[in-house]
């Protein structure tokens, strides 16, 4: 029998150059719950899943980081929550794909440090 090497997910870290700037807009702007920072790391609780927002240590890590799609259950109107918090998206939600009866919504938007993320949506038609 072969052994599962990877369980999950346990953390994502995210590369910022200022971490208050970040921390606040991870904190106040999308509601995450911080779990604790340091002078260059900060921790958020997202549903079992951690987020380390961090100044990077080399040059080469300073880059973008991947797109984290963070599941909502009503995305026009976390959309329309983020937009009067003064979050900047890239554009409206919309259906990315329809698989059965099933549609995907996505709306993407930047956090402070340039960094592309997303909300998304599963909704049954």
């Amino acid at each position: 029998m072969e052994t599962k090497m990877i369980q999950k997910v346990g953390q994502i870290g995210v590369p910022v150059q200022d971490i208050n700037r970040a921390q606040d807009f991870y904190k106040e702007k999308l509601g995450l719950s911080l779990l604790f920072n340091t002078d260059s790391l900060a921790f958020f609780e997202c549903n079992g899943l951690r987020l380390m927002l961090t100044l990077p240590e080399k040059e080469e890590f300073a880059y973008s980081s991947s797109v984290i799609y963070f599941q909502v259950d009503h995305i026009k109107d976390t959309y329309e929550n983020l937009v009067t918090k003064g979050v900047t998206f890239i554009d409206e939600p919309h259906v990315v794909a329809k698989i059965g009866q099933t549609e995907t919504w996505m709306a993407f938007f930047k956090d402070t440090e340039g960094n592309t993320h997303a909300l998304m949506n599963e909704v049954q038609v």
